[in-house]
């Protein structure tokens, strides 16, 4: 594991050191550390003295747990939490489900693949990445097939073809209902009629009708991770399946066999924590990166999350980073691939030039950070605590933590940031100049 990564201004050079103690001098430096890749550790009074069984979604055994016959507590709602909970409720002789915030789920719809279909994806390829690459999110395909990108609001269209086309998401499944329609994400109203289809889905599959309401999230739905799931809802008519609202009571300690919950003691044999992570910035503060003059980027993100093109920073010279803060909320494989290859070019054009260092511009950093802030604030991600800005960490800075404009407004920014180097400092000396040459 890389422990520090540190710029020396002498040689110009980065040294990385990893926990094994090896060391290595690099010119360049990428960090390819993952978006949710930092797992949150769980905190409760008195989890050291319990001496049940302790597993973390994050970092799951190799050799699958067994947990027949045993009384199992699930702590997180999240993805992860909601992934384990439909595994587990099949085989645990009882389940404690302790949530704090619903979540917004929807069918994943797995299932064999169909004969041909491999065939037929493969004729259309070139034209599914021309797609992708051209849309808002990289998100293109309905039911398996090229779907056109939406180009009516919710509210523009009758109820009957809304709910006809909420209808057609959902029996996709994944993803799909994201870009139902243009401004699901924008106005609070046309953001209701999918959060109400979506709750009245859990009405339908929950049979007890308390518990189906605490199943419901109020928040604005697509505001915090939609997750795909498979029988989860179901889970809850099971008699070996306890809902336990944290709302009503939160955790106050765990105990030897068991976990306090108010003023009640529920005893377990083991204990699942899906708590999260610390998304975007998490993995790259758990490492020592230092740049220019000895500040730490940790430091520097404790006060403000700042990135130019969710790539660089300035201060950190020849630093770089893949799917990082402020990179676009889009698919992370074709983000991947666009920023590796906008990446290695910069490298290749500053290098033709001479150049030996190059790092984002101040100005054109803070500008860049302001329009990611400005588009966030037009949305209705603000409306929901989450972790697109920053809200699961104590203390976290709250900011807009994703590039929400769109990908093919996003490639614009990285074309205007490259023209005649107007986004970067270059330089062959220790003291840098704006364009290379």
């Amino acid at each position: 594991r890389v422990t520090a990564a540190h710029f020396d201004e002498s040689t110009q050079r980065w040294l990385v050191e990893t926990d094994t103690g090896e060391r290595v001098s690099a010119r360049f430096c990428i960090m390819a550390t993952g978006l949710i890749s930092a797992p949150i550790e769980p905190r409760f009074e008195g989890l050291d003295g319990f001496t049940g069984e302790q597993y973390l979604t994050s970092r799951w055994p190799a050799e699958a747990p067994e947990f027949a016959d045993k009384r199992v507590a699930v702590i997180g709602t999240g993805s992860s939490g909601i992934q384990v909970i439909s595994e587990v409720a099949q085989e645990a002789g009882q389940l404690y489900v302790l949530q704090r915030t619903p979540s917004f789920t929807i069918p994943l719809r797995n299932r064999p693949v169909e004969p041909g279909h491999a065939s037929k994806m493969k004729k259309q390829y070139a034209e599914l990445r021309d797609r992708q690459f051209n849309s808002f999110s990289g998100f293109t395909l309905v039911h398996s097939d090229l779907a056109p990108p939406p180009s009516k609001a919710a509210l523009e269209v009758s109820e009957e073809e809304r709910l006809a086309e909420y209808e057609n998401r959902w029996a996709s499944g994944g993803l799909s209902p994201y870009y139902a329609f243009t401004d699901s994400l924008l106005k609070m109203e046309s953001n209701q009629t999918l959060a109400d289809f979506a709750r009245a889905k859990v009405r339908e599959r929950v049979d007890d009708p308390a518990i189906a309401e605490k199943l419901c999230p109020d928040y604005p739905i697509l505001t915090r991770r939609l997750s795909p799931e498979t029988h989860y809802l179901e889970a809850f008519n099971q008699t070996n399946v306890d809902l336990i609202d944290l709302h009503e009571q939160p955790i106050s300690h765990f105990t030897s066999d068991g976990i306090v919950v108010g003023d009640t003691e529920i005893k377990i044999d083991a204990v699942i924590f899906a708590t999260g992570f610390d998304v975007m910035t998490g993995a790259m503060d758990r490492i020592d990166i230092r740049g220019r003059e000895d500040q730490t980027l940790k430091a520097r993100w404790a006060e403000s999350v700042t990135s130019h093109l969710g790539m660089m920073t300035h201060g950190f010279p020849n630093l770089f980073w893949i799917n990082g803060p402020h990179s676009p909320f889009y698919n992370p494989i074709l983000l991947a691939e666009f920023q590796c290859d906008f990446v290695t070019e910069l490298i290749d054009e500053m290098t033709d030039h001479g150049a030996e260092v190059i790092e984002a511009k101040a100005d054109e950093e803070h500008r860049y950070v302001q329009l990611t802030n400005d588009i966030g604030n037009s949305t209705l991600y603000p409306e929901s605590d989450n972790y697109y800005m920053g809200d699961n960490i104590p203390g976290k800075p709250r900011a807009t933590l994703f590039w929400f404009g769109g990908f093919p407004f996003y490639r614009k920014q990285c074309r205007l940031a490259r023209e005649e180097w107007r986004g970067f400092e270059v330089g062959s000396d220790h003291a840098q100049h704006d364009q290379a040459g």
